[in-house]
């Protein structure tokens, strides 16, 4: 029997990503498709790519709209690309975008493809509104019925309850506790205290604003233009606090629990509209058409845990999986991007991947996964400053950490996605 051929590399080779704006403001009036399009077309335009060239779609989404039941298709049909290319979207809650990005390694790998558009896009300013249950099935009724008076009677059936819209569910149906109250059960949990919940936020925000002023984010975000305001481009992320402090910070109140709790609005990540892209090429693609790789796909690993326990854990789970398949331990990483939905969330894992404990407790192994030097964790700020777009964060970490790694010439980075339902993200990126 023949031997298997060495399997392509997928390799980034470049990326982009709008601004990133709280739900309301700036990119208010831009939906998903909106969003997703400005990115998409703006990689495509840097990097000079025939639209030709490209092989598949993947997007990643979260709150769905209603008249886009395939939003990676209606890029694909928006963007110029030939309409014969396929497009799928991915869902997987805060780590949709990453799926995405896997989804279009594995292409790649399996010499399916050899170009790959993947990326995610979230507009909460804009959440699709749903019918009660009755409301729709009367409406139906209403419908088929064959008479005017048989629609009047069929109507009248329906009370005030009824018409009450549905908003998109923000709690885990398992347990029925939202993402914030789990992050407060965790806080407590771990011991993290307020202090160090907000003294990391700070921090967020010290260097996502220090990344803005010398150029580093600058670089990985495109224009938006938008025609409120009497029409301007959008050119910034938007919740980045300069002026915060620590006493700032401390005198915000609560949110999920508001007699004993820790959590608050300033060490959260915020709703935000936004999208990211980026390009997957194989090795040698790439090389064709003369682009120096950003950064290879070395693995991926995904995990998940019991939502009644601590929802967010997932990545102290997928982290040291990834690493196993990379053949590498955490001490090898140089850089690391870890979405942060919540300090309570990133203070928690980063406790558990140091601890003996959790490491024979929880993965049965003998030693800790390691400690993460805080000087090498999310260098240019991260989701608490940045925003956290559900369906796009992925993608901008990846993005982020690729070129993070290009300029400080160092080889391996680690990036890492809590989701709801219990799921966690981790992907190895190298530069060799």
């Amino acid at each position: 029997m023949a031997r298997a051929a060495a399997r392509p590399r997928a390799a980034i080779v470049g990326g982009v990503r709008t601004p990133f704006c709280k739900a309301g403001t700036d990119l208010r009036d831009l939906d998903v498709l909106d969003l997703a399009h400005a990115a998409s077309v703006e990689l495509l335009a840097r990097l000079e790519l025939d639209p030709r060239q490209v092989d598949a779609v993947v997007f990643g989404n979260v709150v769905r709209p209603v008249k886009y039941h395939n939003l990676a298709r209606e890029v694909v049909l928006s963007a110029g690309l030939p309409r014969s290319v396929p497009a799928w979207t991915v869902s997987l809650a805060c780590a949709s975008a990453c799926r995405a990005l896997t989804d279009a390694v594995a292409e790649v790998e399996r010499s399916y493809a050899h170009a790959v558009l993947a990326g995610g896009s979230e507009s909460l300013s804009n959440l699709p509104l749903g019918y009660q249950p009755r409301l729709a099935r009367v409406v139906a009724a209403t419908a088929q019925a064959r008479s005017l008076p048989a629609r009047v009677q069929t109507l009248a059936t329906l009370r005030p309850a009824d018409l009450l819209p549905e908003a998109p569910a923000i709690a885990e149906t398992s347990t029925g506790l939202t993402m914030g109250q789990s992050a407060e059960l965790m806080a407590r949990e771990n011991g993290i205290g307020r202090q160090a919940q907000d003294a990391f936020a700070l921090r967020s925000h010290q260097r996502a604003a220090a990344a803005w002023d010398d150029g580093r984010l600058a670089q990985e975000v495109a224009p938006v233009y938008v025609a409120i305001d009497g029409g301007r481009a959008v050119t910034q992320d938007n919740h980045i606090r300069r002026d915060t402090s620590a006493e700032k910070l401390a005198a915000l109140p609560p949110v999920f629990d508001r007699a004993h709790g820790t959590v608050t609005a300033g060490n959260s990540s915020p709703l935000t509209d936004g999208a990211a892209a980026v390009l997957v090429l194989s090795e040698e693609r790439a090389r064709a058409l003369g682009y120096a790789p950003r950064a290879f796909v070395r693995s991926y690993a995904y995990a998940a845990v019991d939502p009644a326990w601590q929802l967010l854990m997932g990545p102290a789970f997928a982290i040291p999986l990834a690493l196993e398949r990379a053949g590498v331990t955490l001490q090898d990483i140089d850089l690391v991007e870890m979405h942060e939905a919540f300090a309570a969330q990133v203070l928690s894992t980063l406790q558990a991947l140091a601890s003996r404990e959790f490491a024979e407790r929880e993965l049965g192994r003998a030693s800790p996964v390691g400690e993460i030097d805080p000087d090498r964790l999310n260098v240019a700020g991260g989701s608490i400053a940045l925003g956290h777009p559900f369906g796009a964060t992925g993608a901008r970490l990846a993005l982020s950490l690729a070129n993070e790694l290009e300029r400080r010439d160092a080889q391996l980075g680690l990036l890492s996605v809590c989701a709801a339902g219990g799921v966690g993200c981790a992907i190895v990126l190298e530069r060799v």
